[in-house]
C-alpha cells in the first residue's frame, strides 16, 4: 500500500470516527496534558527531557491508543515524578496520579475498538462506571495510605495493601466481571 493510499484510508477512518472514540481520545489528551503540565509547574526540579519525551508520547497515545505509547507515557511521567518529586502527599501529586489513571483507563478503552467503529451507549456506560469509580477511589486510597504512613501505626503496610485490594475489588465488580470463569459466560 502506498503512502497516498494509507493517508486516504486514514482520512476515511477519521471521518467515520464515532463519539465514543472521540470521547476516549479527548480524555487521553486532556488527562495527558494535566499529567505533563502539573508536575512542571511545581517547585521541584523536573528533568527537561520529561516534558519533551512525554509530549511526543502523548501525541502517539491519542493517535494510536492500542500501541505501547500509553505505557511508555506512563513510565516516562512516573519516572520523572519519582526521581524528583517530594515524598509528601500534595494536591499536585494526587491530581497527577488521577490524570495518569485517566490516561491509562481511556487508552485501555480506546485501544479495544477501531477508530471507525460505532460504539453504543451501553458499552460506553459499561466502561464509564468502573472508570469513574477508580478515579474517585484513587485519591481516597492515596490519602488514607498517606495518613496511615504518617501515623507510624504498626501494620500500616497491611492496611495500605488492604485498601488497594478493596479498591481493586470495587472496580472489578463495577465492571461486571464474574469471580470465577470467563467473561463470555457472564453475558449469558
Amino acid at each position: 500500500m502506498s503512502g497516498a493510499e494509507r493517508i486516504s484510508q486514514w482520512l476515511v477512518q477519521l471521518q467515520a470516527t464515532g463519539s465514543a472514540t472521540w470521547a476516549a481520545r479527548s480524555a487521553i489528551a486532556v488527562a495527558g496534558l494535566v499529567a505533563l503540565v502539573l508536575p512542571g509547574l511545581q517547585p521541584w526540579d523536573q528533568m527537561d527531557a520529561i516534558p519533551v519525551a512525554g509530549s511526543f508520547l502523548l501525541v502517539a497515545c491519542v493517535l494510536l491508543p492500542d500501541s505501547l505509547a500509553a505505557l511508555m507515557f506512563l513510565i516516562v511521567v512516573c519516572g520523572g515524578w519519582l526521581m524528583r518529586a517530594p515524598s509528601d502527599l500534595t494536591y499536585a501529586v494526587v491530581l497527577t496520579g488521577i490524570a495518569l489513571l485517566v490516561v491509562h483507563l481511556a487508552s485501555a478503552f480506546a485501544g479495544q475498538i477501531p477508530s471507525y467503529a460505532v460504539v453504543g451507549r451501553q458499552a460506553m456506560r459499561k466502561w464509564l462506571l468502573p472508570a469513574t469509580l477508580a478515579a474517585l477511589l484513587a485519591p481516597v486510597v492515596a490519602v488514607a495510605a498517606g495518613l496511615v504512613r504518617g501515623a507510624d501505626v504498626p501494620g500500616s503496610l497491611f492496611v495500605t495493601v488492604a485498601a488497594l485490594a478493596a479498591a481493586t475489588a470495587a472496580v472489578w465488580f463495577a465492571s461486571g466481571q464474574p469471580i470465577g470463569g470467563n467473561s463470555a459466560q457472564a453475558g449469558e
